[in-house]
């Protein structure tokens, strides 16, 4: 190597090194938000606290109670909730973002995606005063057209259901629309040309390419829904068991007293199952991403 190319070498050293300077403000910010909290949550999760004597100690006690009995039917109640909003809410975003892409009316598109960009942040106690003021038992939907004597009731499951579906639905519009104007027409026409029909083709191309992003609008839309927290506690209270408001009864003692570390060990038990669906997400996102350069 010459001398000018060891001065190149040493140059391009110094700013890789330099590099590294601009990254230390996002790893700070990110040992603040995530690692401190991670580390006393695992401290809280496997520690126990002997009520006699005061003394704490390591032990996995908590995790092994958050995974039974009525905790255990909590977290299964959560999933199964998560699950059916993500699965009925890519479905239809799918849908609705197909006829948003293939419209020839481009102020549709733009306001169908704006609404959907603002529907999508809305949650919380207001959406679910939205939905009993319309859909409770006093709501105005509901006495005019008589629901309550129909059996309609809002404070259940498949009523919290319809309620996540409000956000859920243009979250996976939002997710999808990408992934759908990445199809490219020269495919269509090809699949055309040698003589295949429209499912054909949705079915060897069009699914296989866009599993990566359906798939990934599935898994966002469940996190969603898993975590979510104001909108249940504010509609539905302890009418449907979720992990959530069992982790807020437990941290707040209002009626479990003394359970704090099963709240932490609870908490550690959603993580799990986060890490679950993302490991099945992330292998097919990497195998079938590369179609939609």
């Amino acid at each position: 190597m010459t001398t000018t190319d060891g001065g190149a070498a040493v140059r391009g050293d110094r700013a890789r090194s330099k590099g590294w300077l601009a990254v230390l403000p996002l790893l700070g910010f990110m040992t603040l938000a995530f690692g401190i909290p991670g580390i006393a949550l695992l401290l809280g999760a496997f520690t126990v606290k002997d009520p006699q004597s005061g003394l704490s100690s390591l032990s996995t006690a908590n995790v092994t109670a958050s995974l039974q009995g009525n905790y255990l039917a909590t977290l299964l109640s959560s999933v199964r909730l998560s699950a059916v909003v993500a699965v009925l809410g890519a479905i239809l975003g799918v849908f609705l973002a197909q006829a948003v892409v293939t419209s020839r009316f481009r102020a549709l598109r733009e306001a169908v995606l704006t609404a959907s960009g603002v529907l999508a942040n809305f949650g919380g106690v207001p959406l679910a005063f939205l939905w009993i003021a319309t859909l409770g038992n006093s709501g105005v939907v509901t006495q005019a057209a008589g629901l309550g004597e129909a059996g309609w009731n809002l404070y259940s499951f498949w009523g919290l259901v319809m309620v996540y579906m409000y956000f859920s639905v243009p979250l996976m519009v939002l997710v999808v629309t990408p992934a759908l104007d990445g199809l490219r027409p020269q495919w269509r026409e090809a699949a055309h040309n040698n003589g295949a029909t429209t499912w054909q083709f949705w079915r060897h191309v069009g699914v296989p390419v866009l599993t990566p992003a359906l798939l990934g609008g599935v898994v966002l839309l469940f996190g969603g829904a898993f975590a979510a927290y104001a909108t249940a506690a504010a509609m539905v209270g302890s009418t449907v068991p979720l992990v959530t408001l069992q982790i807020a009864d437990a941290l707040t003692g209002d009626v479990l007293i003394g359970h704090e570390n099963i709240a932490f060990a609870l908490s550690l038990d959603m993580i799990v199952v986060a890490v679950l669906v993302m490991a099945i997400y992330l292998p097919l996102q990497k195998r079938s991403s590369r179609w939609l350069r």
